[in-house]
C-alpha cells in the first residue's frame, strides 16, 4: 500500500504512521478532525489527533501490539480519503 504523504515516526519505541494535514483555518481542521473521529469510532480503532490552527496531525498505530498492523495502513488511507472530500 502506497502512502506517500505519511511518515514513519517513533514515540518511545512504538512505531506509528503520521501525517500533517493543512487547512485554511481552525474550523476546517475541526470538521476534518470530527470526520476522522467518526471513522475511528465506527471501526473501533482510534488514532492520536492534534488539532491546531491551520493543521491537524494524525498518528495511527495499534495500541494492543504497541506497533503497526496492516489495519493502521488501511486507516491511514481512509483518512486520506476523508481529506480529499
Amino acid at each position: 500500500m502506497q502512502l506517500p504523504d505519511w511518515e514513519l515516526v517513533h514515540h518511545g519505541e512504538v512505531a506509528q504512521l503520521q501525517r500533517v494535514y493543512s487547512f485554511r483555518n481552525f474550523v476546517q481542521g475541526q470538521a476534518f478532525t470530527n470526520r476522522v473521529a467518526e471513522l475511528a469510532e465506527a471501526e473501533g480503532h482510534h488514532p492520536a489527533i492534534l488539532l491546531e490552527f491551520g493543521k491537524v496531525t494524525v498518528r495511527w498505530w495499534t495500541h494492543k501490539i504497541q506497533g503497526l498492523h496492516r489495519n493502521d495502513f488501511i486507516m491511514a488511507a481512509r483518512t486520506d480519503g476523508i481529506y480529499q472530500v
